[in-house]
């Protein structure tokens, strides 16, 4: 059975940060592409950044230079450093395991809120 198990969301001011973790299990986790989603009140979900199982990298703009995903694979775990962060910001926050030809799995979400 796959899990993703994302931790690490809370409440912060602007400009703190927040480490996001998503423990899976059940997966031959090496050979996902892994990424993290939002969702914000009232907004469609985006995609916020990805990582390949070879640790290539992609962010969306608005989190460039202030994100940072990153995996271990022996863990078979990605975070997700969250550095200067913004109101808009605020979101739940998803991880999703992809692999062409496979199902695709999402975790139950981790809810940020940016808030002064």
């Amino acid at each position: 059975q796959v899990q993703l198990v994302e931790s690490g969301g809370g409440l912060v001011q602007p400009g703190g940060s927040l480490r996001l973790s998503c423990a899976t299990s059940g997966l031959h986790f090496r050979d996902y592409y892994m990424s993290w989603y939002r969702r914000a009140p009232g907004k469609e979900r985006e995609l916020v950044a990805g990582i390949t199982g070879g640790g290539r990298t992609n962010y969306v703009a608005s989190v460039e230079g202030r994100f940072t995903i990153s995996r271990d694979n022996a863990k078979e775990t990605i975070y997700l450093q969250m550095n200067s962060l913004k109101l808009e910001d605020t979101a739940v926050y998803y991880c999703k395991a992809s692999q062409m030809g496979r199902p695709i799995y999402y975790g139950q979400g981790t809810q940020v809120t940016v808030s002064s």
